[in-house]
């Protein structure tokens, strides 16, 4: 009897099932609906259900006595990268809380490793308790504005869209590139539709004709959307909207009252950036649907939100619900409006329980993913900005936000050169690029991080991850570039020549070695140490990392130049 042959006699309650979970408080997001149930499973597969005592029997059963039984959580949109984990790790963290499946799209692995950095993310993710699903990277470069290891081509990722985990393309950043018909990122969309999958989009304040253009080329989604009247221009079009909730960019409050006047279909929830400090306190997808619920939505609707919505959109036709013919991820909850997980199902195996996960996860092989930060000679006078009085430009930090202020202020100056001025708040922004010791060198300033001393570097530098670095002093920022240059990448804070803090992240400069909870800590000291040099941000670094990022508005760094991204030029410091 073949596989399929045995689940449709379980199904018929005349066979065995291998698990039945009775007396079930039953989440049905297919229906809306809640209520009492039995569950049974064969070969990993949701195939009965039933009023309680219905007639299912199971070589393995278990009583929920209650509990709720949801499908497990997915999240439609993130970069492993943003946790700074191993994603071995990070499935130890979020399984216990749920989660069942991600779709990563490893846009900073690639911009620091090619192809190969994609490759890494694919295989890093077998053998584990979750479903690590890839969409490949649309636009190494982000930008032609910034400096990658190198650009990645339609014909690179031509191979990789036959691997079964592979489900699409993922941001379509290039805007620009997409309304003025550029072969290259046409060929991406048309090889991604061909076999059959789904192509992500990323359009920030893009309206009207373009938007309607955007959607022409295939583009389906967006997670770019900060205000209701965007996010209503997606879903009139017939785009699936993504709500995204990160640790920068925190978008569920403003957009979620659409959903709760609508009630479209094509919405689901994404994290796209979390930091190690919020998974470990607000969560995941998971805190998403605890926020959702507690803003008034219902709990059926904001789980479905976080599974059977994203399912479909990614042509996961038997995932995200608990119905036969279903994938058995599966979480039993001790509560529903808070979202309480007391045990995890994974193809319908237990995998955590009481917060814990209870099976082994592979460490991942780790080859040809360090060393990767490549300065070469670099002298004060390399960061030197001559300039003249008046008017100069200056980028503007927004709290809460990846995007930034364009500000015209009076320019610091001191010898004919311009100088950071800590006592209005304005620092020496510095990027440099590190893949090739190009020598490249982007200079400004900037503006709301309050520091009064000292600098602040990272090598996570969204997207094309050179060094940028936030500084008072010259001799501390050419410190705090060596400081990563010496550690294979990460943050540090340096001060008077002293190195006060520093997280090292010596996987392609963006991931730690270390244990969530170790790694937090090096965090916490960093974010301290700042403080104590004045820093007004919470997470300065994170805030850092998006300075250089030429796709999102207003004004942005990079090794070549600052960036109006509202007109998509380069700028003069001064004019």
């Amino acid at each position: 009897m073949d596989g399929l042959q045995r689940r449709i006699q379980v199904a018929r309650g005349l066979m065995p099932a291998d698990l039945l979970l009775r007396n079930a408080r039953l989440v049905n997001v297919c229906s809306g609906e809640c209520y009492p149930a039995d569950v049974a499973v064969a070969d990993g597969i949701v195939v009965g259900i039933s009023a309680p005592d219905g007639g299912y029997q199971g070589n393995q059963e278990r009583d929920l006595q209650g509990r709720w039984l949801a499908p497990g959580l997915i999240d439609g949109h993130m970069h492993i990268e943003s946790t700074m984990l191993l994603l071995s790790e990070f499935t130890r963290i979020v399984t216990p809380r749920g989660i069942t499946a991600v779709m990563l799209d490893p846009h900073e692995f690639a911009n620091v490793l090619g192809v190969e950095g994609i490759r890494y993310v694919l295989e890093s993710g077998r053998g584990l308790p979750l479903s690590a699903y890839v969409m490949l990277s649309s636009c190494v470069p982000a930008s032609s504005y910034e400096s990658p290891y190198r650009v990645l081509m339609a014909d690179d990722l031509l191979p990789l869209l036959a691997d079964e985990r592979v489900l699409g393309l993922a941001e379509m950043m290039n805007m620009p590139g997409v309304l003025q018909g550029d072969e290259q990122v046409l060929a991406k969309i048309v090889a991604t539709q061909k076999h059959g999958l789904v192509v992500d989009g990323h359009a920030p304040g893009l309206n009207g004709k373009d938007l309607c253009a955007y959607a022409t080329a295939g583009i389906m989604s967006d997670h770019e959307c900060t205000t209701l009247e965007e996010a209503r221009q997606r879903i009139r079009l017939g785009m699936w909207l993504m709500i995204r909730e990160g640790s920068a960019a925190r978008n569920l409050d403003d957009l979620l009252p659409l959903v709760q006047e609508l009630h479209p279909p094509r919405v689901f929830f994404v994290t796209d950036d979390r930091d190690p400090q919020d998974l470990t306190t607000r969560g995941h997808i998971d805190s998403m649907v605890r926020r959702a619920i507690a803003l008034g939505l219902d709990a059926v609707e904001a789980i479905r939100l976080a599974s059977y919505n994203t399912a479909q959109y990614f042509r996961l036709y038997d995932r995200g619900a608990v119905a036969p013919g279903f994938v058995a991820d599966l979480v039993v909850l001790d509560d529903l409006d808070t979202f309480q997980v007391e045990s995890v199902y994974k193809d319908g195996a237990l995998v955590a329980q009481q917060g814990k996960l209870l099976v082994d996860v592979p460490p991942p092989t780790l080859t040809g993913i360090t060393g990767t930060v490549h300065l070469g000679h670099l002298r004060e006078s390399d960061i030197h900005m001559p300039g003249k009085p008046g008017l100069v430009e200056i980028v503007g930090i927004e709290p809460g936000q990846i995007t930034t202020a364009h500000l015209r202020e009076e320019a610091p100056l001191r010898g004919g050169f311009i100088v950071a001025d800590p006592a209005r708040d304005i620092l020496k922004l510095v990027v440099i690029e590190r893949h090739h010791a190009s020598g490249h060198i982007g200079l400004g300033l900037v503006k709301g991080f309050g520091l009064r001393k000292g600098a602040l570097a990272s090598s996570v530098a969204h997207d094309a991850h050179n060094l940028v670095i936030a500084g008072a002093s010259d001799s501390d920022i050419l410190k705090a570039a060596r400081t990563l240059e010496e550690m294979g990448g990460g943050f540090a804070c340096v001060v008077d020549g002293e190195v006060r803090a520093r997280v090292p992240l010596p996987y392609g400069g963006l991931v730690s070695s270390l244990p969530v909870n170790e790694l937090v800590q090096q965090l916490h000291k960093l974010d301290a140490a700042a403080a104590e040099l004045g820093c007004t941000l919470d997470h300065p670094c994170m805030t850092l990392s998006f300075l250089s990022l030429s796709v999102i508005p207003s004004l942005k760094l990079t090794d070549q130049g600052l960036i109006d991204v509202e007109t998509f030029t380069l700028l003069p410091l001064q004019r």
